[in-house]
Order: structure tokens, then sequence, then C-alpha cells
């Protein structure tokens, strides 16, 4: 993509997301991810003015003597994308890519992240981790993450989601607000997500193709694995065929909702054929 190009992409986007984060999904934001407020830090001896009822009763008697609780507001909350940049995303029969979708997406809870105050940081992945981008804030910072975004190469087109999870869990050290942007078209993960939920806040955003859901009836079509490269012929005016692939994906569905649900990771599905303002904003406030 030449500099020009992408730059024109880059503003695009920038416009796109900035409206829709200052006019439909900070306040949404707001109340979802508030952080974690007012923190206990210490305690110590009371002092003539102090607030009676800041005492620790249980400190006090234990000493003979009063002490009171000491709370400091905790620091802004770090949000952290862990975004699918393998070969699956570059699939689309509607209005782009699902890798146009999650560029989107990433973009919207990035400027809305920023809006609140909050850090922002990256995690590339696909089986491997392909890039990390720290938590920091700012227009600058989320204008280099939509660059990448837009522009970046991985190096491997296959996907484990085990991978950014475990990079997640032992990297981000404090707890942070993670969504992973992915169509989890993954092997196993289930274990790196329960230990993983249990340090951070997890969402899930699943980017899906109405393709992927049935399979149209135009006769015999050549398909091949954007991950793997093999090729397979299926005959889609089979009713056979098609009714299993239906049935693939409803397993399919009905096992990541329940490794979502056993995770304790709230979760929503965006289609490339459909805006997806109001499922994301339906994420927020069921939170």
């Amino acid at each position: 993509m030449e500099a020009t190009e992408l730059l024109k992409k880059v503003r695009r986007i920038e416009i796109k997301a900035r409206g829709l984060t200052r006019h439909i999904f900070a306040g949404e934001y707001h109340s979802a991810f508030k952080g974690r407020g007012i923190a206990f830090s210490e305690v110590r001896e009371y002092h003539y003015g102090d607030d009676i009822r800041s005492i620790d009763w249980n400190v006090t008697a234990r000493f003979n003597h009063p002490y009171v609780k000491v709370f400091e507001e905790e620091r802004e909350l770090t949000v952290m994308l862990l975004i699918d940049v393998s070969g699956s995303g570059r699939f689309g029969t509607a209005t782009g890519f699902k890798q146009d979708l999650m560029t989107e997406v990433a973009a919207v809870l990035s400027f809305s992240a920023i809006f609140n105050n909050d850090k922002i940081g990256v995690i590339f992945f696909s089986d491997k981790i392909e890039k990390f981008i720290p938590p920091q804030k700012g227009r600058k910072h989320i204008l280099v993450i939509i660059r990448e975004l837009l522009s970046f190469t991985p190096e491997s087109r296959k996907t484990d989601l085990a991978v950014p999870l475990r990079f997640l869990t032992n990297a981000i050290k404090k707890r942070s607000t993670a969504f992973i942007l992915s169509d989890f078209f993954a092997p196993d993960f289930e274990e790196a997500l329960r230990i993983a939920s249990s340090k951070h806040d997890i969402a899930a955003v699943k980017v899906y193709d109405p393709a992927e859901i049935r399979l149209p009836d135009i006769g015999l079509v050549k398909i091949s694995d954007a991950e793997t490269g093999a090729e397979k012929w299926i005959d889609t005016s089979s009713g056979k065929s098609r009714n299993a692939y239906a049935q693939w994906w409803d397993n399919h569905v009905i096992a990541l909702d329940s490794v979502f649900k056993k995770c304790g990771v709230d979760s929503v599905y965006l289609s490339t054929a459909e805006d997806y303002v109001k499922p994301l904003i339906k994420l927020f406030e069921k939170r």
C-alpha cells in the first residue's frame, strides 16, 4: 500500500471512529469500563480533623489508639486489544473483509479508551506474537495503531489463540480490560482463556461473514483454507453437503459460547454484512 493511500485510509478510519466514539460510544464505554475507582491504600494514626468515618475500628482496638484508613484513587484503566491477523481474516463476501471490520472496531475501541483517559495497547497475533505495541495514551499513539492495522503483514497465516492469551497474562502485570478481535477459528484455547480471564477483564469480539454460516447453492465450488492453503472441491448443490456444513457452524458457535461462559467472558458476534454499532453497544450495556 502506497504511503499516500495509507494516509487517506488512516484519516477516513479516524474520522469515522472519532465520530462514533464522541456521539455514540463514549458514554457506554465509560459506564462499562470505569476502572477500579477508589482503593484502600494503608492505615495511619488519627490526626485532628480527620473524618471519623474513616476510622479503622479493628486496628484501633488492637493498638488502643485511633487509626484511620487511607484511600487513594487508582490510576487509569489499561485497555489491551488482541487482534487476529491470521489468513482467515482476509475473507469477506459482503461490504469488506473480516480484517477490515476488526480494524474499524479496534479504532473505535481505541478512541473510546483515549476519550476515557485510558491507556491502549495492542497485541497482533497469528500462531505467534506478530507485534506488541505497549499501552500508551494520546491521538498520536492511536494513529500508529491504525496505521499498523491497515498495513501490517504477518509472518504466519495460522492461528493459535492460546499464544496471545499467555502473552497477555505474562506481559501485562496489572489488571487490564482486554478485547479479543478474531474469528475464533483456532485449536483449543480454553485453559489459556480461563487463566487470562482470572487476571484480566476480557471481552470476546467474534467477527464472521454470512457465507461462513450457510453454504449457498451454487454448484461445484473449489474452496481454499486461507491459513493452510489446502484446497477442496464441494458440491454445494448437494443438500447433504449444505446441511453438514450448517451443522458444523452451529456446533462451532455452541462450543465457543460454552467456552466463553465457563471462562466468564462477555462476547459479541459482529457480521461483515451488518452495522456493528448496536451489537457493540449491547456488549457495553451488559457489563
